[in-house]
């Protein structure tokens, strides 16, 4: 029996793509903000170029954050893989026993 995940956070591998669309939309802001205190600096808005730093730093570590996520679900499928690996194997043994004591 196997389980149908309702929504995309149900599942590993759903969660890993919506991290990973996370992580693409993040650069893009990434990029729009280093153009924009680009463009404050051709002005010469230094209130707005720090903010524009400070929002740029911030996406730095949220860009950080998300990697590690991404390591995470990463470690959390492969366990998954070797837990379901280790029943199954476990399975073949019992039923190897079963089919041994009836002969």
């Amino acid at each position: 029996m196997s389980y149908d995940p309702e929504t995309p956070f149900d599942s590993i591998e759903g969660s890993q793509e919506y991290v990973a669309l996370l992580a693409d939309a993040i650069e893009e802001a990434r990029q729009d903000v280093d153009a924009d205190i680009a463009a404050a600096l051709e002005e010469g808005a230094e209130r707005r170029r720090e903010a524009l730093q400070l929002v740029g730093y911030n996406l730095a570590k949220l860009t950080l954050h998300i990697s590690t996520s991404r390591r995470i679900l990463n470690d959390l499928r492969t366990l998954r893989r070797l837990l379901l690996a280790e029943r199954q194997g476990e399975g073949v043994r019992v039923a190897n026993r079963a089919a041994g004591a009836g002969a």
